[in-house]
């Protein structure tokens, strides 16, 4: 973990609201020359704060981050999530140290645990996760010295969406980030975590000026989510007290509870609850059927989120 400063200095650099690069399934990848235009575009319209994520194999993250850094003048960029499997922990160590070196102030890494189909990509077994994830933060700070030292610090924060991870994040990270929960579920991280730790909470965003018709959208995207009520995300949400019902079938409650859809304004009014339940930043993440699209989304957003 980072000292008390480092993580300190990390959240305001976060600061309340933040924005991910869109990743549109299946589609294309962007080039990096659309991207690079991409964080141009949202930097002049006041967002402070981008997010990349990362599977296994196709894009790496680190390099990626560092192309987006070196692009802007001002702007923290933020890992949501460097994959486990893509990499040794010694190895995202030396990355995530050269950026914290080389852009002071501006960059945060995120860690998750992927999935098991990530880890048989690398010829590797995904079990226990919770008990994996701590190993690898563990070693990610127990590395040998290397030559010439780099000193530069950084926050570390892990993907956590049930109670176990959690405790994870409490004892071995520098912070949290949940994703696709409600305010009630952020409440409840803010309580494990404390105060000390950052609380990053992942909302995913349908936006359309049609209320009706963005609702149709989130129920659509939530739906793949909850994948029937099967998931661990369908478990946690009837745990905090939705309808199992509601939960299987998706019911308006379900997506009124997790997906921020409509106007600009009913996007922040969610923005506001989860800051009121205790996170320190939220990430906006658009369901935008391409890249283009996901990107002039995220640029409307931004006058009306930030606080």
């Amino acid at each position: 973990m980072a000292d008390s400063a480092t993580v300190e200095a990390a959240r305001r650099a976060l600061g309340p609201v933040g924005v991910m690069l869109p990743n549109v399934p299946f589609a294309p990848q962007p080039t990096v020359a659309e991207q690079r235009a991409a964080v141009t575009r949202w930097e002049q319209a006041g967002h402070t704060t981008v997010w990349t994520n990362e599977g296994v194999g196709g894009k790496d993250a680190f390099t990626q981050l560092a192309i987006l850094l070196a692009a802007t003048e001002r702007m923290t960029f933020a890992a949501g999530v460097l994959n486990m499997w893509a990499r040794p922990p010694e190895t995202a160590h030396g990355a995530a140290t050269y950026l914290a070196q080389a852009f002071p102030g501006r960059f945060v890494a995120g860690f998750g645990i992927g999935y098991p189909f990530q880890a048989e990509t690398v010829g590797r077994e995904y079990r226990r996760p919770a008990a994996s994830a701590r190993h690898y933060l563990e070693r990610l700070r127990e590395v040998p010295p290397i030559t010439p030292a780099l000193d530069a610090p950084y926050a570390a924060i892990l993907a956590a969406n049930g109670a176990r991870m959690l405790d994870v994040a409490r004892e071995a990270a520098d912070g949290a980030i949940p994703t696709v929960q409600p305010p009630a579920f952020t409440a409840e991280a803010r309580a494990v975590l404390g105060p000390e730790k950052i609380l990053v909470v992942g909302l995913p965003v349908v936006l359309d000026e049609d209320r009706d018709a963005a609702r149709a959208e989130a129920r659509r995207f939530l739906t793949g989510v909850l994948a029937g009520g099967d998931s661990p995300y369908a478990a946690n949400l009837v745990r905090l007290g939705l309808p199992e019902r509601a939960v299987r079938e998706v019911a308006d409650e379900v997506v009124e509870a997790v997906v921020a859809f409509g106007t600009p304004e009913d996007v922040a009014r969610e923005v506001r609850a989860h800051h009121a339940a205790g996170a320190d930043h939220v990430r906006l993440s658009v369901t935008a059927a391409d890249f283009a699209t996901g990107v002039a989304q995220l640029e409307q957003l931004a006058g009306a989120t930030r606080t």
